[in-house]
């Protein structure tokens, strides 16, 4: 029996548990759509803007485990969707993205909206040097294979986007359906590798007979669902847990073994512990530039001192920063169970360091104090630590909460508490604007008994307000708090800092004044609920109305343009206003 194309990849993708597409229409992808509004099981989410659709994905699939699903107009249509699919790469978010394409017969000619500047055909080759694998579909029978190889790509070792690219004929062309039977045998999980038990065993005696150990967590630890494992292992060995930005909330921020954020916006104490390890175990991190205060020895970490032993998902990332005396290619979660199961022959009765605890637990304390006046003044316009402040006391523990750029990921990664493993996300290796306020619509459709909030700047939240009205189509209930301080906060401080401007940072009129929308005016025209704050002391009562409203939502709350705290390095400072002791990103002895 023969059916088309678009029917036959439709039923794949209900085959495959998909549940969404999100996409906007184009003349190439026309097919696709007719399929899809025939479908039982698949709800597609029409946007406003591609880079929308490939968000939402992203913040799909940053819930569910799963590869979200993006369908793209060719040219402008996946050149849009561009900066939403790269920063699901950069933070190894697994997601298929089928594009429409040319007339296979029409490649070369020039056909409307084509990408061919140096080669016929090639508009797939523009997600080459971000996805991890890009087809271009030239015999229809190759489909069947491909789509089972897309997903397994994008979910497998570390996840991240691949790319279909599908002239729009084919979609139109009839095929074998027999040519699919592959599909229906092709199982949808990919077995992870554990670690050679011989390394194992070395990780554990090393972590054992180290006199100062530390477990450094990256994102990875989320990615494979390794929390309680890190938390056992760091419980009966009593080592300290210090964290990159994507690995917040991998054990809860009040966890006493849990020192807290490394890098330019880290905290003075976890520094101390980490240039003081003698074995750092580094798990799924890139150990990056910013995590790492630019590679400085002394600043975060000191390559002289420390013993590194890495293990990741991403054969590429061992030893790519630091020299590693032991490096693994290893599923954490299961890493992890076999290095304790280890270290519980070693010492059976486990190792206790209470001046350790007590010292954590005091460089908490003294600096939640040294907060305090500030996370409770009430002047207006609020300071960012007042509205933290309000939102931890306010939302669920199980609450999703999406950054975005800025403060709202700089300052929340560093003083916001998180309680439950999974549920902060932020735009870490791209940091795009406008990540947060597109992110929470795929995710509230994947947990929509959640809570489901971002935490965006103004700048962030301007570069594309009409996810207001993909939330109003769509029925997303979802909240948007705009901290906003009228400007590009953190480049107005950069600049600010180095040259005593903060031109081009600022959003100002002609005549010098302050300048923004009404956020909450703009959120009303298009239909949601919105609160323009007013004072401090009414930003709380309106974000308990804005959850139980169970619709969706936004805040405009004015907030003072401080800077967050920077103890770590970061390189460009250096570049900026030179220091007599930095030679070419490095510290001199």
């Amino acid at each position: 029996m023969k059916k088309l194309l678009a029917y036959q990849i439709v039923d794949y993708l209900e085959r495959r548990g998909v549940e969404y597409v999100f996409g906007l229409c184009g003349h190439t992808v026309i097919a696709m759509l007719d399929a899809l509004e025939k479908s039982k099981k698949i709800k597609y989410v029409n946007v406003r803007h591609e880079q929308i659709a490939s968000t939402a994905a992203d913040g799909y699939a940053r819930i569910k485990k799963k590869a979200g699903v993006v369908l793209s107009h060719l040219g402008p249509g996946l050149t849009n969707a561009t900066t939403g699919v790269a920063n699901a790469a950069f933070d190894s978010i697994p997601m298929v993205v089928i594009a429409g394409d040319v007339p296979s017969y029409y490649y070369g000619r020039h056909p409307h909206q084509e990408v061919n500047m140096h080669c016929d055909g090639s508009q797939y080759d523009i997600y080459k040097p971000f996805v991890k694998r890009a087809w271009r579909i030239d015999d229809l029978e190759a489909m069947p294979a491909i789509l089972d190889k897309a997903f397994r790509l994008a979910e497998s070792g570390r996840p991240g986007p691949v790319l279909i690219s599908v002239p729009m004929d084919m979609f139109s062309r009839e095929i074998d359906t027999d040519l699919f039977a592959r599909t229906y045998k092709d199982s949808h999980d990919t077995g992870r590798p554990a670690l050679d038990p011989a390394l194992a065993v070395q990780i554990a005696k090393e972590l054992c007979e180290a006199k100062n150990p530390l477990l450094h967590a990256g994102g990875g630890i989320l990615l494979s669902g390794a929390s309680k494992e890190l938390a056992a292992l760091a419980e009966f060995l009593s080592i300290p847990v210090s964290r990159t930005l994507m690995a917040h909330g991998c054990i809860s921020d009040r966890h006493p073994l849990l020192l807290g954020q490394t890098g330019f916006w880290g905290f003075e104490f976890t520094h101390k512990k980490t240039c003081q390890a003698d074995v750092i175990l580094a798990l799924g991190t890139r150990l990056a530039e910013a995590d790492s205060s630019s590679w400085y020895d002394g600043i975060t970490f000191d390559s002289g001192k420390s013993k590194f032993l890495q293990i990741d998902i991403d054969p590429t990332e061992i030893g790519r920063n630091y020299p590693v005396a032991i490096g693994a290619v290893a599923d954490l979660k299961l890493a992890l169970s076999q290095i304790l199961a280890e270290a519980k022959k070693l010492v059976p009765q486990g190792i206790k360091r209470q001046a350790l605890l007590d010292e954590i637990a005091a460089a908490k304390a003294d600096f939640k104090s040294k907060n305090a006046d500030i996370s409770n003044d009430s002047r207006f316009p609020m300071t960012p630590q007042r509205i933290l402040k309000d939102v931890r006391e306010i939302l669920p523990d199980d609450a999703l909460i999406f950054t975005d750029v800025g403060w709202n990921k700089n300052g929340v990664a560093q003083q916001f508490d998180i309680l439950v493993p999974g549920t902060i996300h932020h735009p870490s290796g791209l940091a795009t604007m406008g990540f947060g306020s597109a992110a929470i619509l795929g995710a509230k459709l994947a947990a929509p008994n959640k809570v489901v909030i971002t935490l965006i700047g103004d700048g962030g939240f301007g570069t594309n307000p009409s996810v207001l009205a993909t939330a109003v189509e769509q029925g997303i209930a979802v909240i948007w708090v705009v901290m906003n301080n009228s400007a590009y906060g953190t480049i107005a401080g950069l600049s600010n800092h180095h040259y005593k401007t903060q031109f081009g940072c600022e959003f100002k009129t002609p005549d010098g004044k302050a300048y923004n929308p009404n956020w909450a005016d703009v959120a009303k025209a298009y239909g949601v609920k919105g609160v323009k704050i007013e004072a401090a002391d009414d930003f709380s009562k309106v974000l308990k109305t804005a959850i139980a409203a169970n619709e969706p939502y936004l805040i405009d709350v004015a907030m003072e343009n401080i800077p967050v705290p920077t103890p770590g390095c970061w390189n460009i400072n250096d570049i900026f206003t030179p220091k007599d002791n930095i030679v070419e990103g490095k510290l001199k002895k």
